[in-house]
């Protein structure tokens, strides 16, 4: 064994070019998996961890009290709490805005389902007390002793911050407290045996709900909806880092399998001499097993510290709202990266290796002086008639020498131009979606005209003062329209309401005016045309497990209503829904507007024109244009460049090691070109055009495989996000771009080869033929 190794370790030494490729490969391909298994593994097990801790609730589910009595709820074949009484608090007329709070009076923080974590403070026991739902360490604008206000209600003192897994209510008082918040709601908690899909979820609802009376239901919320919400984040980057991660161990079996199999051939003199020196054959072939071991191990080594390193700010944020503090991948993501990648790495080394175990030491002697002929020696003489400079011609027909060699230097080089083209699609898709649902135009202006109901106040970035219209709403609208270069005016007024089913709080936004000029975009259905009609994102009704056709019920004060989606949106926020003015008169009667989208004409002057609404109505002001992207959209797009650049590097150190082995075997033939005139510019025109000519082919080849991954990649991260495959997200290649994205190959054809090239042109002469 010491054989093996000082033979293994002086192989290193001195091929030590290949060593450094190998090891940073490894590293780049063990970084990207590592992100990649434990985003994963972190997505879902916090919650998942804390969800069977605290004995979460698989259905929140909130009643009628004016249909079904507690006595009804109350049930003995499935596990549940409740019910409890439960209120809503409207907190906008106090000190500090928290918007409209669940409120659920529950005597203790423990019990069999949803079970309670008080972890500052205390539980409320007495008339005036209220615990308020907290992640665990969660900074907030209150802290305990604080006193909430409502109009209408007691004041409540805060005496302790608990956290809800479920998310069952946004604070809790005691059963008799709750009585004087005017309750409007029972409140039940269940836990079933099978809830691990939707459709168990569904049956168990109709187990309990089985026998009350018609519209006794007012809201459910399934803890998988709880879980998808959650999670839907972070699951972004799965899909698109989990390809990163297959990409990266694809290109790192190549180059390995490249660097070993390249060893071989170019040591067969070394092999023999080795056998006749007393070397086994399964000695010959652990020695290349060690050699690429030694690099792959501490690649594999760096490169988990620094998965771990670059993956933990990504994930941190996220599981923030578990309660956890200190981010720790699970022992299985590093095991299998350090295991893993090294026994990836043997194993493709193992072909090549076992080549070199079954030469006969006399054939492997002689193999380094033998004269090569065949197909390649044809394909150079054909070449060499054509009117080619005599440089590229001989370029082109190198890569026929090593028929093995080139194709997995050529695979390696579809594999980066596939990441390219796929990090490039991903790119505008991103940045497609993210400018569609935050837009910024520049031929329209968004005008203040007051605070909304249930809303804090508002003040203007220019002045710091709150927007206080002195127009009446009708006047206002009449007032803009009447304005030169009005195009359209829509009116926008803005309520907070909470969805009946667990704290499923939503904005509604209700339009009138020229809305399908100016409203969000009707994906699918249509846009709300009568009372107690709603339009909805995606996201809205995918975390809630909803469709076109489903009814909500939501509550503003004390005003009641269902409403029927009847489309879906293209905006982001999963909590804001749209509606018709309609509906705006049955939950909030007599509110006006609160801002106005106007659109002037082309050619209308910005600055002359918000003078112009300024002197109509001075109380209205005018907001600065949209700008900047989600933090979700920049962190994905650096993240596509980074890994880009990283695979594009690794697939150039393939081209780069194909270079260094062809100029080492041709030294000879090098030397004797050299020597009848051949320049050292002519040299590395040769060897560079040898591998453009693999670059162009791997460009046409990758970039069709980048498009079809990318179809599939894109529609999986925007289910992963709650939202839905729309055409802006899939159709983002164009002619001009598809041209670009295939010179990528021979970019890195050409920078892979550039610098081996100009190497091996300099070598002189005399030390070229030294030993021959």
């Amino acid at each position: 064994m010491t054989a093996v190794w000082s033979a293994a370790w002086a192989a290193v030494r001195r091929r030590m070019l290949q060593t450094i490729v190998i090891g940073v490969v490894v590293c780049a391909s063990t970084a990207t998996l590592v992100m990649a298994l434990g985003l994963l593994e972190s997505a879902a097990a916090p919650f998942d961890r804390a969800f069977a801790t605290h004995r979460g609730a698989h259905l929140t589910a909130a009643f009628d009290p004016a249909k079904v009595s507690e006595d009804q709820l109350r049930s003995g074949q499935t596990e549940s709490a409740g019910p409890f009484l439960q209120s809503t608090l409207d907190t906008s007329t106090g000190e500090v805005f928290m918007g409209t709070l669940t409120v659920a009076g529950r005597a203790d923080p423990g019990g069999s389902v949803d079970r309670l974590s008080v972890w500052r403070g205390r539980w409320a026991t007495a008339p005036g007390e209220i615990v308020l739902n907290r992640v665990p360490g969660g900074e907030g604008r209150t802290d305990v002793g604080f006193e909430i206000t409502a109009a209408g209600r007691p004041k409540l003192t805060v005496v302790g911050f608990a956290h809800s897994v479920t998310g069952s209510a946004d604070a809790w008082v005691t059963p008799d407290q709750v009585k004087a918040l005017q309750p409007t709601a029972l409140q039940m908690l269940y836990r079933f045996q099978k809830a691990a899909t939707a459709a168990e979820v569904a049956e168990g609802q109709q187990t309990v709900t089985a026998g009350l009376p018609e519209g006794a239901l007012l809201g459910t919320l399934s803890h998988l909806t709880v879980r998808d919400k959650a999670t839907s984040e972070l699951g972004v980057f799965i899909p698109f880092l989990m390809i990163f991660g297959v990409l990266g161990l694809v290109v790192a079996v190549l180059i390995v399998a490249n660097v070993v199999s390249g060893a071989v051939v170019a040591g067969f003199r070394h092999i023999g001499v080795l056998k006749a020196l007393g070397f086994t054959p399964g000695q010959v072939m652990a020695v290349y097993l060690v050699m690429v071991s030694i690099p792959a191990v501490a690649g594999c080594v760096l490169g988990t510290v620094a998965g771990n390193v670059f993956a933990k700010p990504v994930v941190q944020d996220a599981v923030e709202g578990f309660g956890v503090t200190e981010l720790s991948f699970a022992p299985w993501v590093n095991a299998v990266a350090l295991l893993g990648m090294p026994a990836l790495v043997i194993s493709a080394a193992l072909v090549p290796a076992l080549r070199a175990r079954g030469l006969p030491a006399a054939r492997a002697i002689s193999a380094g002086i033998t004269t090569h002929t065949g197909r390649a020696l044809r394909i150079q003489r054909w070449l060499s008639g054509t009117r080619l400079p005599r440089s590229v011609s001989l370029g082109l027909g190198v890569p026929f020498a090593r028929a093995g060699r080139s194709a997995l230097t050529l695979a390696s080089v579809v594999l980066g131009v596939m990441t390219v083209t796929l990090a490039a699609g991903v790119t505008m898709s991103v940045a497609a979606y993210d400018d569609a649902v935050r837009p910024s135009y520049t031929d329209r202006v968004e005008v203040l005209a007051g605070r909304p109901p249930g809303m804090p106040v508002m003040r203007t970035p220019e002045t710091g003062e709150p927007p206080a219209a002195t127009l009446s709403d009708s006047d206002d609208e009449k007032m803009l329209r009447s304005l030169p270069g009005t195009n359209a005016v829509m009116a926008v007024s803005q309520l907070e309401t909470e969805v009946a089913g667990g704290t499923q709080d939503a904005m509604i936004f209700f339009y009138r005016g020229d809305t399908g000029a100016l409203g969000p975009r009707v994906l699918t259905g249509h846009w709300p045309d009568g009372p107690g009609q709603v339009v909805a994102p995606s996201r809205f009704l995918n975390q809630r497990g909803l469709g076109v056709g489903d009814t909500i019920t939501v509550q503003a004060g004390e005003n009641r209503t269902e409403l029927k989606i009847v489309g879906v949106v293209l905006t982001n926020n999963e909590d804001q829904i749209f509606a018709d003015w309609t509906a705006l008169d049955v939950l909030a009667p007599g509110t006006r507007a609160h801002s106005y989208q106007v659109r002037f004409t082309p050619g209308t002057d910005r600055q002359t024109f918000t003078a112009a609404i300024a002197a109509g109505d001075p109380g209205l002001r005018v907001l600065p244009p949209r700008d900047g992207s989600s933090s979700t959209a920049v962190i994905l797009i650096s993240a596509a460049t980074v890994l880009t650049l990283v695979l594009g590097a690794v697939a150039a150190l393939g081209v780069f090691n194909t270079v260094v082995l062809n100029a080492r075997e041709r030294r000879r033939d090098l030397g004797m070109l050299k020597s009848i005139g051949m320049t050292p510019r002519q040299v590395t025109v040769m060897l560079v055009t040898s591998m453009g000519a693999l670059g162009v082919v791997g460009g046409l080849v990758g970039v069709p495989v980048g498009v079809v991954v990318h179809q599939l990649v894109v529609p999986a991260m925007a289910h992963a996000g709650q939202a839905d495959a729309v055409d802006i997200l899939m159709n983002v290649y164009h002619a001009p771009a598809l041209v670009l994205l295939a010179l990528a190959g021979v970019v890195i054809a050409v920078l892979g080869a550039l610098v081996p090239s100009r190497g091996a042109a300099r070598l002189s002469i005399a030390t070229v033929l030294h030993n021959e």
